[in-house]
């Protein structure tokens, strides 16, 4: 499968419980709805019709996403692949915010207020992290221990979260600050990169159909 070298599969995890009762989720460890595993299998069944095998999964330490990534490989018949776990690839960490309803947080802190904490690039919630500060922690580990992998010709997949994947897809789609503040990542949809051999993306192709 030579078309399959330098392969890397992005994807977030399926709709968790805190996604469904809009409530900020960050580092508390909740688990998948019913809505989300059948994402997650969804992901993986998308995943097989292209005919891609991993070599290698990585994943953040939190449950949605590990959940995510077993229910994706049980679909594709790679149940034993090997699995790193890392928090630098868990969500942004909301501090306060974690645990609230977002509709609750604007009557405390005001609609404005709540909305430059969640859309704005650097500016971090009380006790949390903004999206500067989870790309700090996020990209340093995909340029030490996973882009090399891809570079070697190796097939990986990582399941993880909507902020911290926006670090990678920042980089891989040489997007600005504004530019992924826009970029929306949907639950379960894999996003599929071909690199170069200098690391730039030769091809994209994302399942959300």
């Amino acid at each position: 499968m030579a078309d399959a070298e330098r392969l890397l599969v992005l994807v977030r995890h399926g709709q968790s419980e805190w996604n469904l009762k809009n409530l900020f989720t960050g580092w508390r460890d909740v688990d998948l709805t019913e809505q989300g595993i059948a994402e997650a299998r969804a992901a993986g069944r998308k995943l097989k019709a292209q005919g891609i095998a991993f070599d290698i999964a990585f994943t953040s330490v939190l449950k949605r996403a590990t959940r995510t990534l077993d229910l994706m490989l049980e679909e594709m018949g790679q149940k034993n692949l090997p699995i790193i776990k890392d928090q630098a690839l868990n969500e942004r960490d909301y501090g306060d915010l974690s645990g609230l309803n977002k509709d609750d947080a604007r009557k405390k802190w005001g609609e404005e207020q709540v909305h430059i904490w969640r859309r704005s690039y650097d500016v971090a919630p009380p006790n949390g992290e903004s999206l500067r500060d989870t790309l700090a922690r996020t990209l340093p580990y995909y340029v030490q221990n996973i882009l090399p992998r891809v570079l070697r010709g190796e097939r990986v997949l990582v399941a993880a979260h909507g902020n911290s994947l926006r670090a990678l897809v920042m980089v891989l789609e040489k997007l600005s600050p504004e530019g992924i503040l826009k970029r929306e990542i949907g639950t379960g949809v894999p996003i599929i990169y071909r690199l170069a051999a200098d690391a730039t993306v030769a091809e994209k192709k994302d399942l959300a159909a």
